[in-house]
């Protein structure tokens, strides 16, 4: 299993997957949001995960995203894309749109959001927040499918599930930042310590609340633009596994090779197995 999809708000499956399995995976850290459904993508083996499980029952802040990358990291996967519906916070970056960001502003607020702990410290290289090339693996995607499609940008992550108040939606602008969502960024720090290259398809819903003429944010409306959204998120799916297997290799899976700080032997037992579950090593 290389390729690993977490889908978010519309995104609820992965249209041609062959061969399809359920598979439920109990995880040191509790359980993923449901079970990851397996399978083949033009000839290449593929593991989907609801993100906010089925019926979309879980708020961004109720996510065991611990769980959620380490069952994916169980299953062999070394390249994770998840789709996420966001905000805009530039008139660019009209409804409909994908923008792929290479950057983030964290405002979330106490989610677990690190493998380390429990007797264990280490500290990963988290500057550039996504892997190169996965992100230019979809962005061509993109284009070759016809998506209007951005490269780069600011996302903000905000704890949720509240919408933005019109003076939260300015200050993320003032800050340049791009787009604004719920979960992207607790995802890519567990994918860089777990060494899984991580990408982010952006799908851009709305014009948050800083638009003078638009409309406030809604459900409905969201729900309305998803429906063009997810189809370009589908297509980019399924041309994802033609372009991964040739692909350069990255620093992403030896991200945490030198992350430890705590000394060998004040280590536990246990938080040694921790390290080898994760990164195949106990250092």
């Amino acid at each position: 299993m290389t390729i690993g999809i977490i889908g978010g708000s519309g995104l609820y499956d992965v249209a041609e997957l062959a061969d399809r399995e359920e598979k439920t995976i109990a995880t040191p850290f509790g359980d993923p949001s449901g079970p990851y459904i397996t399978g083949t993508l033009r000839g290449k083996r593929v593991a989907f995960l609801a993100r906010h499980g089925a019926g979309h029952r879980l708020t961004p802040s109720e996510l065991n995203f611990r769980a959620n990358i380490y069952g994916l990291k169980t299953l062999g996967v070394e390249y994770i894309l998840s789709a996420s519906a966001v905000g805009s916070l530039k008139e660019e970056y009209k409804p409909a749109d994908i923008l792929i960001p290479d950057q983030f502003f964290d405002r979330t607020k106490g989610r677990p959001s690190t493998f380390f702990g429990r007797g264990l410290v280490g500290h990963v290289a988290f500057a550039h927040p996504f892997c190169r090339i996965l992100s230019g693996i979809a962005y061509d995607s993109g284009k070759k499918a016809g998506a209007t499609i951005h490269k780069g940008g600011t996302y903000v992550c905000m704890e949720g599930p509240q919408f933005s108040t019109r003076a939260e939606s300015q200050l993320h602008r003032s800050w340049g930042a791009d787009v604004i969502g719920m979960t992207a960024a607790t995802e890519a720090k567990l994918c860089r310590e777990t060494e899984v290259c991580f990408t982010s398809l952006a799908l851009v819903t709305d014009y948050d609340a800083w638009h003078a003429t638009e409309d406030a944010v809604s459900v409905e409306a969201i729900i309305a633009v998803l429906r063009a959204n997810v189809a370009g998120a589908q297509e980019i799916i399924r041309r994802l596994g033609d372009h991964v297997a040739g692909a350069a290799p990255c620093t992403c899976a030896r991200a945490a090779a030198h992350a430890v700080i705590t000394a060998p032997d004040a280590i536990s037992a246990e938080a040694r197995g921790r390290l080898r579950l994760l990164h195949g090593r106990d250092s």
